[in-house]
C-alpha cells in the first residue's frame, strides 16, 4: 500500500487506490448516484472522525461533509461540486450552491445508508476556524476565531452536526459572529434540513455532557 500522510501509521486501505463504485441515491434530491473508493466495500462498519469547523464552499465541515466528500472518490468529488453535471459543468466552482449542498446531503445518504447501524460518529469542536484543514496549497486559512467547545459522538450524523451548529449558535463567544456569517453566506445550514428530507437520521437530538 502506497503511503499517504497519516494512513502510514495505520493498517488501512486508501479508499480509492483500486478505483471506485457506484452507490445508487434513487430519493437523491440532486443526484442518484455516489461515487466512493472502492476499498470501502472491504469494511462492515465505519468510525467517522471529523474536525468540525468552517468551509469556504460548504459553510462548514463535519459528519455530513466526511460521509459525503470525504468518501467520495476523485470522480465522486467532483460528481458532488458539480451537482451531477461535471460532462457540461466544467467549472465545480460555479456550481448552484443550493444544488452544491443538497449533492452533498444526497452523497451522504449513500454512505450512511451502505452502512446501516453499524458506524458512529464523532466530531471535535476545537481550532475553530471559518476555513477547512482542506485549503490546498498556498492558501493561508484563518486562524481560530473561537474557543475550542468539545467533542461530540452521536450514531446519528445529522443530529451531531445540528448540535454542532447549535453550540456555535448559543455561544457567547466573540468570534460567534464570524463564524456563523461563513455559514450563512453559504448557505450551510441547508444541509441539515436537505439530510433529514432525505430521512436518514434526525435533527432532534439530547445534549448529554459526561
Amino acid at each position: 500500500m502506497e503511503e499517504h500522510g497519516w494512513s502510514k501509521y495505520f493498517d488501512v486501505d486508501i479508499m480509492d487506490a483500486d478505483g471506485e463504485v457506484k452507490l445508487d441515491i434513487p430519493d437523491g434530491l440532486q443526484i442518484k448516484e455516489d461515487y466512493v473508493g472502492k476499498n470501502l466495500m472491504n469494511y462492515d462498519s465505519m468510525v467517522v472522525m471529523s474536525h468540525f469547523k468552517g468551509h469556504p464552499m460548504g459553510g462548514f465541515g463535519g459528519a455530513l461533509k466526511q460521509l459525503s466528500i470525504g468518501c467520495a472518490s476523485s470522480h465522486g468529488k467532483l460528481h458532488i461540486h458539480c451537482v451531477g453535471r461535471e460532462d457540461v459543468q466544467p467549472d465545480m466552482f460555479k456550481a448552484d450552491q443550493i444544488g452544491f449542498i443538497e449533492s452533498m446531503a444526497d452523497a451522504a445518504s449513500a454512505v450512511a445508508k451502505h452502512f446501516g447501524d453499524n458506524i458512529v460518529y464523532l466530531n471535535a469542536m476545537v481550532n475553530l476556524s471559518v476555513d477547512c484543514d482542506c485549503c490546498g496549497e498556498g492558501v493561508n486559512p484563518e486562524l481560530p476565531c473561537m474557543k475550542d467547545i468539545g467533542i461530540l459522538a452521536s450514531t446519528d450524523p445529522i443530529a451531531i452536526d445540528q448540535a454542532c451548529i447549535d453550540l456555535i449558535w448559543n455561544s457567547n463567544d466573540p468570534g460567534r459572529d464570524h463564524f456563523i456569517e461563513r455559514v450563512e453566506s453559504r448557505h450551510g445550514r441547508h444541509i441539515l434540513e436537505a439530510a433529514a428530507k432525505l430521512g436518514f437520521g434526525s435533527r432532534e437530538y439530547e445534549l448529554v455532557e459526561i
